[in-house]
């Protein structure tokens, strides 16, 4: 397993009349856990674009909410990879409000792509020794 930590403060224009979290912001907290994940293997996604011509597209979201985001918050997004990726890569997180509890869980799935002509392809070699050499 690998895991990453970040926090991120809601900002007001994030949420709705009521004062919650959008529901629709939390993909996007997802792609910050997701980045910083990839960052801890040793790449940027610009790297894996840009160096490597390698895409990663969603294919599946599935979320989860718990409890209510309010603006200002500090929330903690833990991001986990559970399995060694192929074609396909899911990111498991959760979100914890500062209270420490936990406000929403779920997963993204991308698939690895060649930036040619966007088709699946297995998770490059390079990708794979991150992954095993940062496995817990």
């Amino acid at each position: 397993m690998i895991e990453s930590t970040t926090q991120i403060r809601v900002r007001y224009s994030e949420t709705d009349k009521m004062g919650y979290v959008y529901y629709g912001n939390y993909p996007q907290y997802l792609e910050i856990g997701r980045t910083e994940l990839i960052r801890k293997l040793g790449f940027s996604y610009a790297q894996l674009e840009n160096d490597f011509e390698i895409l990663l597209p969603v294919l599946e979201v599935k979320m989860n909410y718990h409890a209510p985001a309010r603006y200002d918050d500090l929330l903690t997004v833990h991001s986990k990879l559970l399995e060694v990726p192929g074609v396909k890569i899911t990111i498991h997180s959760e979100i914890y409000n500062e209270q420490d509890k936990k406000i929403f869980t779920g997963y993204v799935t991308l698939v690895f792509c060649r930036a040619l002509d966007m088709k699946p392809v297995m998770a490059p070699d390079f990708f794979l020794e991150a992954v095993r050499k940062n496995w817990n």
